[in-house]
């Protein structure tokens, strides 16, 4: 883990999201310089990076996200591999352009446990168009082992313009 400050947790006015082009929206969430998303405080995510395209961040599963079976809750790969692809997929867009998730797909491949150290989680778009946009996700280990992967498929809109 890095001496990164600690989170802020909050949502940021929509206003304020469509004011700028993607990738500086997310690289200021990672920064610090804009609040995260409160879901991200369930996984604590650090050592983030976005590209266009792409966005990378670590995170490390613990007994608070264990399921009733002694294992950590799919619901833990879920949070990262949707916030991974949706992020990856908000780096692309445009000023005053947002998304939302229309489904999307995992595949979990092997179990996560308060053992496993941290994981790194990487989205990448497959394609993004006016309408729609596509983009996948992996976990894996610090051994780089693949623990989990998905698809999605996200509607790109214009956000509306607030009245003056």
């Amino acid at each position: 883990m890095t001496d990164a400050p600690t989170p802020r947790y909050d949502v940021v006015p929509t206003s304020l999201m469509a004011s700028m082009p993607g990738l500086d929206f997310v690289r200021k969430i990672f920064a610090g310089e804009l609040p995260q998303p409160p879901i991200m405080e369930n996984v604590e995510p650090f050592d983030s990076t976005a590209e266009p395209g792409v966005v990378v961040f670590h995170s490390v599963p613990g007994f608070r996200h264990y399921n009733p079976i002694g294992s950590v809750h799919g619901g833990y790969a879920a949070i990262l591999l949707d916030s991974a692809m949706g992020l990856a997929v908000h780096t692309m867009l445009p000023v005053g352009t947002g998304y939302t998730t229309l489904e999307f797909k995992i595949s979990f491949i092997r179990g996560m446990s308060k053992d496993s150290g941290a994981v790194r989680t990487e989205g990448k778009t497959l394609n993004v168009g006016r309408r729609a946009a596509t983009a996948e996700a992996r976990i894996t280990d610090s051994k780089g082992r693949l623990i989990a992967h998905a698809t999605t498929t996200c509607l790109v809109f214009e956000i509306p313009k607030e009245p003056t």
